[in-house]
């Protein structure tokens, strides 16, 4: 069975700010995190719309950050700003499917089809800092290209310290069920991750030859799964106490405009499953302001 630190919060676009990885730490002050996915050229450009680009993660533990894009230079200076900004690892995205980022920006997904251009980068971003090197991405892009061990061994030539595998293709996108092949004869340690939501999934994952699982969609609304998976705590009393202190991190990192509208899906995450949940959910899009979210989510969870 794996332990702490071998489970890991994976990157989840719009989701794995730093203010969920805020409350998450609260369950889990040692497990491996990663943050969403950063633009290299946003974050090298320091666009100001962005305050991803402006984290500092020496307060936050094991943290990784995760990088994509297709420029080699860039992905090299990204790693070392984030090296400076203080995250124990840097992970390059070599498995989003989204168009944007898989087709238009030539990133992501794209460099399970292009292994010259991904190892040029694994081997620049390696060189480029003093901390470890990881690489998240697929079995390949489509049935007929399920070249991942290919990649693996590329990665390990590079000087990459491990990899998380998605168990789908880029072609899957988030559908049919994960597949987590046999991994024993890989060059470097293997993070299995799709599909894996409780302690149950975790079975049989050593026995293939994996070194740790990642959490993704399964930490929606539950950001003391991690902890639970490893026996060291489940969900709290009241939830709603929980709600409220994420939205007060939420609003302290983004303001009252822009916290409240992104806090919403989380709101719905947490609710999940509920009596009146749908009701509640309803309530909350509607919400606009500070005040009412806060009386709808006491309301909600019964807190006086």
């Amino acid at each position: 069975m794996f332990t702490n630190n071998q489970i890991f919060a994976a990157p989840l676009a719009g989701i794995t700010d730093r203010p969920f990885r805020r409350i998450v730490r609260c369950f889990s002050p040692d497990a491996p995190l990663v943050t969403e996915m950063i633009s290299c050229h946003s974050l090298v450009g320091a666009h100001k719309n962005c305050l991803r680009n402006f984290d500092s993660y020496a307060d936050e533990g094991n943290v990784g950050a995760q990088i994509f894009g297709a420029d080699v230079g860039l992905m090299a200076d990204a790693a070392r700003i984030l090296q400076d900004a203080g995250a124990k690892w840097i992970d390059i995205n070599m498995g989003c499917p989204v168009p944007k980022v898989a087709t238009r920006a030539g990133a992501g997904a794209h460099l399970m089809r292009d292994h010259k251009l991904a190892g040029q980068i694994m081997h620049a971003v390696v060189r480029a800092v003093n901390i470890p090197v990881s690489i998240k991405t697929r079995l390949g892009w489509d049935d007929e290209h399920r070249d991942w061990r290919d990649l693996i061994n590329i990665a390990a030539d590079c000087g990459v310290q491990f990899v998380a595998l998605h168990g789908r293709t880029r072609a899957q996108l988030y559908l049919g069920n994960a597949v987590h092949p046999d991994v024993s004869d890989a060059p470097i340690p293997i993070i299995a991750n799709g599909d894996i939501k409780n302690a149950d999934d975790l079975r049989g994952l050593d026995d293939l030859g994996y070194s740790g699982a990642m959490i993704g969609r399964g930490i929606l609304g539950r950001p003391w799964v991690l902890a639970e998976m490893l026996g060291q705590g489940g969900a709290p009393d009241n939830v709603g106490r929980v709600v409220l202190e994420h939205l007060e991190y939420a609003l302290e990192y983004y303001g009252e405009k822009n916290a409240i509208p992104m806090f919403r899906k989380h709101a719905a995450w947490y609710s999940a499953g509920m009596p009146n949940s749908s009701d509640f959910r309803i309530k909350v899009n509607q919400i606009v302001d500070e005040g009412a979210l806060k009386v709808a989510i006491r309301d909600f969870w019964g807190i006086i």
